[in-house]
């Protein structure tokens, strides 16, 4: 029976990068050793990692005056590094939910923080729009896409200051308009790589102005000069990275990976729309994710939860379960998600209605 892994993070990776990872777990490069043990300051590994960081070029369309690090530490440590670098007496923050807010209250650690607007109010069921980001801001932080609450910025916002952006469940899954934003930063766990490495891509020109003096470590300068090498990276999760990032190319680019994503979400919103014994989290389309849909039995129906997510079991629909905050259901559809995936799901959605 086929699996299908619609599981939110660590998630599902292309059988390319999982072949060639598991190749080099055995003999990396032809040096006989496993990639997990070779020197990251040998020539095959730094081999490595300047292929990365170049396709990460290519494919985000990054131009120049901008640096891609490849760190440590998760989002998490992000929510910190980011406004110690770049806040130096205020930032603006659109809050849209438990990540954002996390970001929110590391920033005020560092600096004033002003809440231009939040989604708080309905559980962060949509994104918020009318707002006003202040002139004086030395930036403003927003967090793309919303795995927990199923919502997502169908584009990059138009504000008068630079900004700042939390793209770890989304990025790569659409051409991004890299000139808006001084910093971006990205868990890989989603789009590119196993656990353990963190994307960060920054402008060069907004580093240096905060009048601070930063740890050595949670300096942006420090890892640019040291090439993302000033102490030991995660190697096989920059190797993985590395082939997804060719999968990504083969495929034909970000371009093509969006079109596949609106694909793929497109069929289940419209079945979550029409199934009597379905509904989406998210009532407004405009807002609603296309990496992590997130749906819960219609009003009567609730006692059925338990009998689809079982019936999911049996079909190999994996990591259906959603998040203690909303309940439910969430499918989380990234990049390596197949097509026959979802439809798998949207079978076991109908069968499920036809028997109730």
């Amino acid at each position: 029976m086929m699996k299908h892994n619609f599981s939110a993070g660590p998630s599902v990776l292309s059988d390319f990068t999982k072949e060639e990872t598991a190749k080099a777990v055995m003999n990396f490069a032809g040096t006989g050793f496993s990639v997990m043990e070779v020197s990251h300051r040998g020539a095959e590994f730094q081999a490595v990692v300047d292929e990365t960081v170049e396709l990460i070029k290519e494919l985000l369309e990054i131009p120049e005056g901008y640096s891609v690090l490849l760190l440590q530490g998760g989002a998490s440590l992000q929510f910190y590094m980011a406004p110690l670098n770049l806040l130096a007496k205020k930032a603006a923050y659109l809050n849209t939910g438990v990540w954002a807010s996390k970001a929110l209250k590391e920033a005020k650690l560092v600096g004033e923080v002003i809440e231009v607007a939040s989604s708080k109010d309905k559980n962060y069921n949509y994104i918020p729009s009318g707002y006003e980001v202040p002139a004086d801001v030395d930036y403003f932080h927003i967090t793309t896409n919303n795995t927990i609450y199923g919502t997502e910025l169908e584009s990059d916002p138009d504000v008068n200051v630079p900004m700042v952006a939390d793209m770890s469940s989304d990025i790569f899954s659409r051409p991004i308009d890299i000139k808006k934003y001084d910093l971006i930063y990205a868990g890989a766990q989603k789009n590119l790589a196993p656990a353990g490495l963190t994307l960060v891509i920054v402008k060069d020109a907004a580093l240096g102005k905060t009048g601070r003096t930063l740890p050595t470590m949670l300096n942006y300068q420090t890892h640019i000069e040291n090439g993302s090498m000033f102490n030991t990276p995660p190697c096989i999760a920059i190797y993985a990275a590395l082939q997804t990032l060719k999968w990504y190319k083969a495929q034909g680019g970000i371009k093509e990976m969006q079109k596949k994503n609106i694909d793929k979400a497109k069929i289940l919103y419209d079945e979550l729309d029409r199934n009597r014994l379905f509904k989406a989290v998210v009532p407004n389309p405009k807002d609603r994710s296309i990496m992590n849909i997130c749906f819960v039995m219609s009003e009567g129906n609730e006692a059925l939860e338990k009998d689809f997510l079982a019936l999911a079991k049996e079909r190999g629909l994996d990591g259906l379960k959603g998040h203690r905050s909303v309940g439910g259901f969430r499918a989380s559809c990234y990049n390596a998600l197949p097509k026959e995936s979802v439809q798998a799901l949207i079978d076991a959605m109908q069968e499920f209605e036809s028997k109730h």
